[in-house]
C-alpha cells in the first residue's frame, strides 16, 4: 500500500511542478525581467487559463491528501 500511494505522491508531485511553471507572470516578477509579461489584460482571461488553475487546485489538493496519507502508513 506504502509504494502505491508513493508512485502516486512522486507523479502528482511532478505534474504540480509542470503545472504551477506553465502559469503566466503576473507582471513585476523574474518573468518581466526575461520578457515573459503579457499585460493586465491577457492575463488570466482565457478559457485555457481557467482550466489550468482548476487543474492546479486539482493537483494540490492530491498531493495534500497523498502526504497526509504517507504520514499515517509510515507511522504505523
Amino acid at each position: 500500500m506504502i509504494i502505491a500511494v508513493l508512485i502516486l505522491h512522486v507523479a502528482v508531485s511532478l505534474t504540480l511542478i509542470f503545472l504551477v511553471l506553465l502559469h503566466s507572470g503576473r507582471g513585476g516578477g523574474l518573468s518581466d525581467m526575461f520578457g515573459g509579461g503579457l499585460g493586465a489584460s491577457a492575463a488570466g482571461s482565457t478559457v485555457v487559463e481557467k482550466n489550468l488553475d482548476r487543474l492546479t487546485v486539482v493537483a494540490g489538493v492530491v498531493f495534500t491528501f497523498t502526504s497526509i496519507a504517507l504520514a499515517l502508513l509510515i507511522d504505523k
